[in-house]
């Protein structure tokens, strides 16, 4: 394109990578998909699952990375991370989901993103890296979201813009849980107490879809404490491109402490009432 930057232009190819990766990663999962899935593993407790489709998806990630980015980093949720030489890193997610893809249920997806951090940096961590390409695929229903840093968001080739700020008792809400009980029973408490003051919430399974969602406006607000950084990098970026606030707690970014997401003057009410609760910092 004429007059095109050159940053530009590495956005815009990051892009198109982030989709083609997405896609055939979901291709694999979503074909693949046995009438009854089993669990390979367990991680952080038997509700933390692995499959065996978990990990040949990110074995076709990490292969078609080397073969389209060359030199590039990589962090994956089922193999960790692997430096690059280029600057840039990409953080997978095989399975976001992967419970309801384990139970048949429909709300799961594939995330892709790419993201530049600081040099000397190790693995790359939400509070300090730069998202400049992301991608996030729903084989189920073949919905794609898009994003590139500056070039705005989309949905299947569409834009999409987060909704109005609202009051909080108007909010429709999404949020997740963690998979220790410790955690899960202080996350009860909070959203206990959250119930009575908004619309209503919705546990939908899938962090970077739930993030997606907030861009489309399908949700108003999205909270979340536990996320991993490929929980949450390609729909951060996604919601970010759409104009959400994606931020944490205590004037920190988003991160495994906590994950907030909406538009802007929703998102501080909804993070004065997490920060009343200490929300960052339970179990």
């Amino acid at each position: 394109m004429v007059g095109m930057t050159p940053d530009e232009s590495l956005v815009r190819t990051l892009v198109d990578v982030a989709r083609t990766l997405a896609h055939e990663a979901g291709r694999l999962v979503h074909e693949g998909r046995p009438d009854r899935v089993e669990v390979h593993a367990t991680k952080s407790s038997p509700i933390d699952v692995v499959t065996a489709m978990d990990l040949a998806s990110e074995d076709l990630l990490r292969r078609r990375i080397a073969e389209l980015r060359p030199g590039d980093g990589i962090l994956g949720e089922e193999q960790g991370y692997v430096p690059g030489t280029t600057g840039v890193t990409w953080v997978v997610d095989p399975i976001d989901g992967t419970v309801n893809y384990l139970y048949g249920l429909a709300s799961w997806s594939v995330s892709v993103a790419a993201v530049v951090t600081p040099a000397g940096d190790g693995p790359p961590d939400p509070e300090t890296w730069t998202a400049l390409a992301g991608a996030v695929h729903a084989p189920t229903d073949g919905r794609t979201f898009l994003a590139g840093r500056g070039l705005g968001a989309t949905l299947d080739g569409r834009p999409i813009r987060v909704g109005e700020d609202k009051p909080l008792d108007v909010s429709l809400v999404g949020t997740g849980f963690g998979y220790l009980a410790e955690r899960r029973r202080a996350q009860a408490v909070v959203v206990a107490d959250l119930l009575p003051r908004v619309r209503d919430i919705r546990r939908l399974g899938s962090a970077a879809l739930d993030l997606c969602a907030v861009a489309s406006g399908s949700l108003d607000l999205y909270f979340e404490r536990g996320l991993a950084p490929w929980d949450l990098a390609a729909g951060a970026l996604v919601a970010q491109e759409a104009g959400a606030v994606v931020t944490g707690l205590n004037g920190r970014g988003a991160s495994q402490d906590m994950t907030v997401a909406g538009p802007p003057g929703t998102v501080r009410a909804l993070v004065t009432f997490l920060e009343g609760h200490g929300a960052d910092a339970t179990a």
